[in-house]
Formats: C-alpha cells, structure tokens, sequence
C-alpha cells in the first residue's frame, strides 16, 4: 500500500490514507472527480505494466451508498456493492447469469448484490458489473467512515 500512497502523492493528492491491502484509498484532491480518475488510472498503468481501472467516490457519495443499501439488515460480509463508472442500464439485473439465491439491487452508479449462500459459493455473473470494483458493505462503510472524519477534520 505505500506505493498507492505514493501514487496519490505524485498526484498531487492530500492527507492520504490507505485502508486494508485491497487498493482503497481516501484523500483529498482540488480536481474534478474525473479528473482524479484518469491521473489515477495514467500512474497506476505506468506502474503496474497494464490497465488498472479505479472508481472514485467523494464522501458523500459513500454516505449515500451506505444509506441506499437495500440489503442493511443482511450481514455486511455477504452483501456488495460493486461500483461502476456510469448508472447501470434499467435491465442490467435481467442480463445476469447463475443466478441462485443472490439478491440484486440496481443503485445510482452502483450495483448491491446480497449473497444468501456466501460470495465463495456463487456463480453469479453480472455482464453490467464487468469492468466495476466489488467491495463489502464491511468495507464501503469504513470507507465512508473515513472519508467523513477526513472531510471533517481538514473544515475544522
């Protein structure tokens, strides 16, 4: 993680955090969130030899994320939310394959998925979820917890 944390530096982010070795990071950044994703996604090319695509979400957007989970009185280890760059299609869930038990949820820029079974167990695939990022709702709170306290701190 201390070469995303210097990634983000040579970015020019600030008060830069990194939370569990899975490529999350809060900072802040005085650029478009657009803009934030393409010096991102530029560095981290450079430095991984590929294509490495990232999801931003400013602090209120992660609230908001935490708040829509549709499945908030599932456990938080079994239930994503797999982020995407664009609002998924009105029929996306409809295009998902092995499905089983799973629990699908269409959000603004997000998909939730509740695993009744476990994530280990699925054979789920979600053709619109494809280039997105999955994370547990464990995860996207912390997230979300972060960002807030870092917002907070640096208006104080």
């Amino acid at each position: 993680m201390s070469d995303l944390k210097a990634i983000c530096h040579a970015a020019g982010f600030l008060h830069i955090e990194t939370y569990i070795a899975s490529g999350n990071v809060v900072f802040q950044a005085n650029m478009r969130a657009g803009d934030v994703k393409r010096a991102l996604e530029e560095r981290l090319q450079r430095h991984a030899g590929k294509p490495v695509s990232v999801a931003v979400r400013s602090a209120d957007e992660l609230a908001a994320i935490v708040e829509a989970n549709p499945f908030k009185t599932e456990p938080p280890s079994k239930t994503v939310t797999i982020f995407l760059d664009h609002a998924p299609a009105g029929d996306a869930l409809m295009q998902a394959r092995g499905r089983q038990r799973e629990a699908l949820h269409l959000g603004t820029r997000e998909i939730y998925v509740h695993y009744v079974d476990g994530i280990g167990r699925s054979k789920l695939t979600i053709p619109a979820a494809r280039s997105g990022t999955a994370r547990n709702m464990n995860t996207v709170a912390r997230l979300a917890t972060l960002a807030a306290k870092k917002r907070a701190a640096l208006r104080g």
